[in-house]
């Protein structure tokens, strides 16, 4: 694969079910709201570390609010030597409504 593809929920959820690893890009406040289960949270600060140690063959769905601004990240991992990488159409606000309970968001 030389480019990402943008992916509907249910093929996330069958991704996700084959272990792929979920990567949110929205900011910290948002994550900790509310995320996709076992999601990781990625921003300029964790970046670097994150790919230094990923395994580039992994699946890896990239996700944000509403699906548009994980497309720019996808295209940026897949230059940066990532192999599967999607794009989550609808972002995590589609994904809330069709799987809940596959949701988790920090406890205060």
């Amino acid at each position: 694969m030389t480019d990402f593809k943008r992916i509907a929920p249910e093929h996330a959820q069958a991704l996700r079910e084959q272990g792929a690893v979920v990567v949110d890009i929205r900011d910290p406040q948002s994550f900790a709201n509310g995320r996709i289960r076992g999601s990781l949270h990625l921003d300029n600060h964790s970046l670097a570390d994150f790919i230094a140690n990923a395994d580039l063959d992994q699946h890896l769905i990239v996700t944000c609010y509403h699906g548009n601004s994980s497309q720019s990240a996808a295209a940026y991992l897949v230059g940066q030597g990532f192999d599967k990488v999607y794009s989550l159409d609808g972002g995590f606000e589609l994904w809330r409504s069709q799987y809940p309970q596959e949701t988790e968001a920090d406890i205060d």
